[in-house]
């Protein structure tokens, strides 16, 4: 109780300091959104985190999880990196719907039209940080050159907007062209069918990782009149002229992927009334729901602070694209189909269909945790992929409009949907997805396509991993995509082999499981003995000349070979003895390890900075995916207490603070290093990403003195999974560990022991004994 109490007090002073900085800056123009009688997990995340590095699908404020509107001001709209809300450019450039993966849309800005003598061209506008206020599913702004205050909020596909104009002359342009993020938004048409409704279209051209292009359909309900509506001389910006009386304007935006009729369907079902405040406390009350689910006691309060903020971005980025309805965009075709999802007998679709950035690394990350915490989730976006196989017949990695968008390597999405099977989310066919998965790791299949390569299936190498056990670099026959790194996708391609052996032995396939099991092998065949590293090989069976293994992307995606080494999750005892041993492969990564910490375990503090002539020559590298299992590497070569060591070392440098300017050191992409912060905080990681029969969790030291895990009754025990470390939180070794009262001696648990809920109790030493 005094835990408990101490825990309550501590947000109870979070939330008062969040209150007193609100009250100090907002503008009196715009009513103050009341203080909740009870604290909430919701008012300990803190949105602007790394917002001065933001990318295009980082930053998120009026948001529900995984929703298709993502509502939010852009202070930077030019390309998919550096753009978005960036904290430090002060001048708000448009307030835009959709912030997702290759994806942008329906860009709005409320202007007093006398601002400017040609307000077409001519309406950005300063705003100050000290009137502005944030918190998941809510903006609130002011645009000091049209003295106008803003407020956001948003349902999952729909945003609602209140503006308090002061002057006489309130407008809302509404630009439907030019450069917005990733996408240069073309074809844009509006028209007026009622008093106070507007209807339109727009497109997302194609780019180089989308290649057809994605249209945005919207509906949009004011409050008051429109007056007038004008467009400007190049056809792609409308401005709604309101009646010169009025002061308050609230504005309803339904969107949709698939035709104005669903937008209309999706505004109807989900902002029925005109109440922004009760959408606002409804976001919050579901916010709180899923941050809910994992309760932290102890800690600082930005440590606190810091882990829902991790948790709240592990619940976003892949986003809905499918309409209330069920109705969804089906691009992977020659030709654009609207389609609808399986319906239950209630006449609601089964599942949500999502836009997604890659699955790539998300065995490390978003993996574990939604399916131990988020079981529903995970679930749906099994179903959302082979949604995708069923209309194109291949399960994608990363799609983007209803369509493959082929980014990054391998096939990434196989230990996901392996994961989920294997902790037992089965709502699907599993021999169909069986045969899905295979098809990605054959001739022709998703394995075959490197980074964004639409057109051929030769850049992945696949052809002559299967004949020669390995990828060559370079690449024969030319260049086909990005990301032709014959080191690193061989060992890729043979983990991602691992994971689909574990699903045909569970299916009974034995031939399958031994073929698979034999090419998981192939990592062997890219070893070098004499370097003692993972080293590329060409075509003629060469190893690369010259070779330095720390050396960025020659050979490797996103890493070096240093980082790259360690990727063989599926058979370290194997790895180890190609290094001479486990006590030799110990020596060596806790070397690297020391080395890395030098620089704070990451290449600088953004992803732009892993080109850096120092910063890429780092290690290990937790600012990307390619090695961020690596300090757990430790237990699986019988040194649980380097685990530990390195895991809360690497929290304390990499994933501890809450500032603007800091916060993943690198690349976000979409919740996996979130994910990765909160697995690490709590304790629990999974080396395979959980593919095996019964899957394993590692054990480190967690963050907190106490954790509690709520667990689906609907796919679990129902009983929470509660997490307590006693001793020096300072200290980093676990002395003892015992799962309710019965004694641990691996540091490691099988998935049907964590999911039947209960204490897991964990005595902290200063020293491993």
């Amino acid at each position: 109780m005094i835990n408990k109490m101490n825990s309550i007090n501590r947000i109870n002073a979070i939330i008062t300091v969040i209150i007193l900085v609100v009250a100090s800056s907002c503008n009196s123009i715009t009513k103050p959104i009341e203080k909740p009688s009870e604290p909430e997990f919701v008012d300990l995340v803190y949105p602007l985190l790394d917002s001065e590095n933001s990318r295009w699908f980082f930053f998120s404020s009026a948001c529900r999880p995984f929703g298709m509107v993502n509502l939010s001001p852009d202070t930077e709209i030019n390309g998919a990196w550096g753009s978005g809300y960036r904290y430090n450019t002060d001048t708000v450039k448009a307030i835009s719907h959709i912030h997702a993966w290759q994806l942008a849309g329906l860009a709005v800005m409320p202007v007093d039209t006398k601002a400017s003598e040609d307000i077409f061209s001519d309406y950005y506008s300063h705003f100050d940080h000290e009137k502005e206020k944030v918190f998941p599913g809510y903006h609130q702004l002011y645009l000091d050159r049209h003295k106008v205050g803003v407020e956001l909020t948003s349902t999952k596909r729909c945003g609602f907007h209140r503006y308090t104009f002061e002057g006489n002359n309130g407008a809302i342009l509404i630009n439907l062209g030019g450069k917005l993020g990733p996408s240069e938004i073309v074809d844009g048409s509006l028209k007026q069918v009622g008093t106070r409704v507007l209807e339109g279209e727009l497109s997302n051209a194609p780019t180089i990782r989308r290649p057809k292009s994605a249209k945005v359909f919207f509906r949009i309900e004011l409050d008051s009149d429109i007056s007038e509506l004008s467009q400007s001389s190049d056809k792609e910006k409308f401005l709604v002229h309101l009646k010169n009386d009025v002061k308050e304007v609230n504005m309803k935006v339904g969107i949709s992927y698939t035709s104005v009729k669903n937008a209309a369907y999706n505004l109807s079902q989900e902002i029925p009334n005109w109440d922004f405040e009760q959408v606002v406390n409804e976001s919050r009350k579901e916010w709180n729901s899923y941050l809910g689910r994992i309760k932290v006691d102890g800690g600082t309060q930005d440590q606190q602070r810091r882990f829902y903020t991790d948790l709240w971005h592990a619940l976003q980025g892949r986003r809905i694209i499918s309409d209330a309805n069920g109705y969804y965009p089906d691009n992977t075709g020659e030709h654009f189909q609207v389609k609808q999802l399986p319906l239950n007998s209630e006449g609601k679709p089964k599942f949500n269909h999502y836009n997604s950035d890659s699955f790539w690394g998300a065995q490390w990350t978003i993996q574990t945790l939604w399916q131990l915490v988020y079981p529903e989730i995970a679930e749906e976006f099994v179903n959302s992929l082979m949604q995708y196989y069923t209309d194109g017949g291949l399960i994608p990695r990363g799609p983007a409009g209803g369509n493959y968008t082929y980014v990054m390597t391998g096939s990434s999405s196989t230990p996901f949907i392996v994961g989920a099977y294997q902790k037992g989310l089965r709502d699907f066919d599993a021999n169909e997805v069986y045969s899905a998965l295979k098809k990605n790791h054959m001739s022709g299949g998703i394995m075959a396509k490197a980074g964004y390569e639409h057109k051929t299936s030769k850049g992945g190498g696949l052809d002559y991993y299967i004949k020669n056990g390995y990828v060559p670099y370079p690449i024969l026959d030319g260049n086909f995509g990005y990301h032709q790194a014959g080191g690193g996708v061989t060992l890729e391609y043979a983990y991602q082999d691992w994971c689909l052996a574990q699903l045909a032995k569970a299916l009974n396939k034995e031939d399958d499981y031994k073929y698979f099991t034999d090419r998981s092998g192939n990592y062997k065949n890219v070893f070098d003995p004499q370097t003692n590293w993972i080293r590329p090989k060409n075509a003629n069976g060469d190893w690369m000349e010259p070779f330095d293994p720390y050396e960025y992307t020659n050979g490797f995606v996103e890493s070096n070979a240093a980082q790259m080494t360690w990727f063989v999750p599926q058979d370290l005892d194997g790895l180890a003895t190609l290094m001479g041993g486990q006590v030799s492969a110990v020596e060596k990564l806790n070397a690297q390890f020391q080395e890395a910490q030098k620089l704070g375990f990451t290449s600088g503090t953004a992803h732009a900075k892993e080109t850096h002539p120092e910063y890429s020559r780092i290690p290990i590298n937790y600012g990307n995916q390619p090695s961020i299992q690596t300090a757990f590497v430790f237990t699986h070569l019988g040194r649980p207490d380097l685990t530990q060591y390195w895991s809360r070392k690497i929290v304390q440098s990499v994933y501890e603070g809450v500032s603007t300017s800091r916060g993943y050191n690198g690349d976000e992409d979409q919740g996996l290093m979130g994910s990765l912060s909160v697995l690490m905080k709590i304790g629990l990681f999974q080396m395979t990403g959980g593919v095996e029969a019964d899957p394993i969790y590692d054990i480190s030291s967690p963050s907190f003195k106490r954790v509690e895990i709520a667990l689906s009754p609907e796919y679990y025990s129902g009983d929470p999974l509660i997490i307590e470390a006693e001793g020096d939180p300072n200290n980093e070794y676990i002395n003892m560990a015992s799962i309710n009262e019965a004694p641990i001696q691996s540091f490691q648990l099988r998935h049907s022991e964590i999911t039947k809920g209960g204490t897991l109790k964990l005595v902290r030493s200063e020293v491993y004994r």
